[in-house]
């Protein structure tokens, strides 16, 4: 038995979810006493597979083909389900990421396991692993423990802090052959940038976002500015978004993007709950709008009665006139 983590990968190195999951997985490992191992897919990646010792596991195994070098479904659910039949881990974790998400569902199915997706909490009790995630757009948290024999849990993202590295842990790295021959079906051919791209809203540590309240795309800039001083991203709410106003990769909530940045300005965003369910586990949350009863001020931690017209170029000044 074994709790294994899917290291997850972007543009040749580890995400930071990828540091996250081992983290919550080196202590679930540990409470169950059981090893620890991770499991890294794609191509030419054994070179820094062992790196993955320094964060905690005990082991690697790697899957790697030239056809694994871009994500697809098939190709990444064959090597993983390859991976769980050779180590029969009891516990699986992946980032619940648009990749983790959709590998993790395919494998379950592949495998007959349970799946639990955007997880918040993990640990055990009596020796049986126990699980918290929200439910009801995060008006509650679900405990839930599974009976099956294998366990697919996703993590959300910022939830689980990395482990501190250890440097210079050597780790076995054991290869898993996978027989992809007629299973990868479509594949990609190129990955364009896109212009001006920042940090992906779920890692980001800072948020500004803006809604209703921006009156139309051109007032955009001003969260722009913002956010520059503080080396954070631009985020929308759902009004925005369905306005034309920003594009759906900028949307926070529900039906958008969770995130659980270190701090979050809602400017001109009243605070429906579909908004909420993608932001209140924010660490720090700053409320701007001159509706006073807007039910964003009741999760956030300071909130500002006020034009946001006036109030946020100000605070970018303000910041910038401290950072000279």
């Amino acid at each position: 038995m074994a709790v294994l983590v899917f290291a997850e990968r972007r543009n040749g190195d580890f995400r930071g979810v990828a540091y996250e999951a081992l983290g919550a997985g080196k202590g679930l490992a540990d409470s169950l006493g059981v090893p620890l191992a991770a499991a890294v897919v794609g191509s030419g990646v054994e070179a820094y597979a062992g790196s993955l010792g320094d964060y905690g596991a005990d082991e690697v195994l790697v899957a790697e083909s030239d056809e694994l070098g871009a994500y697809s479904t098939e190709g990444y659910t064959q090597a993983l389900a390859r991976i769980i039949e050779e180590k029969a881990p009891e516990v699986v974790l992946l980032a619940a990421t648009a990749m983790g998400r959709d590998l993790a569902a395919r494998v379950a199915a592949r495998v007959g396991a349970s799946v639990v997706q955007d997880c918040i909490g993990i640990g055990t009790e009596n020796g049986k692993v126990v699980i918290k995630r929200p439910v009801y757009a995060g008006k509650v948290t679900a405990t839930i423990q599974l009976n099956s024999k294998i366990k697919i849990i996703t993590l959300r993202p910022k939830m689980f802090p990395p482990p501190d590295k250890m440097d210079g842990k050597a780790v076995p790295i054991n290869k898993v052959a996978v027989d992809l021959q007629g299973v990868v079906r479509a594949r990609v051919v190129e990955m364009k940038a896109k212009a001006g791209a920042k940090v992906d809203l779920t890692e980001a540590d800072i948020i500004v976002s803006g809604g209703r309240g921006l009156k139309g795309p051109e007032n955009f800039g001003i969260l722009e500015e913002l956010a520059d001083a503080l080396g954070g991203v631009v985020g929308a709410s759902r009004a925005a978004v369905d306005a034309d106003w920003r594009t759906h990769d900028d949307q926070v909530g529900q039906t958008g993007k969770v995130v659980v940045p270190n701090l979050y300005i809602a400017c001109g965003i009243s605070g429906a709950i579909q908004h909420l369910a993608g932001m209140k586990s924010s660490k720090v949350i700053v409320a701007i709008n001159k509706d006073q009863d807007a039910p964003i001020f009741k999760v956030a931690d300071y909130g500002i009665v006020g034009d946001l017209f006036q109030v946020v170029p100000e605070l970018t000044k303000a910041l910038k006139d401290v950072q000279q």
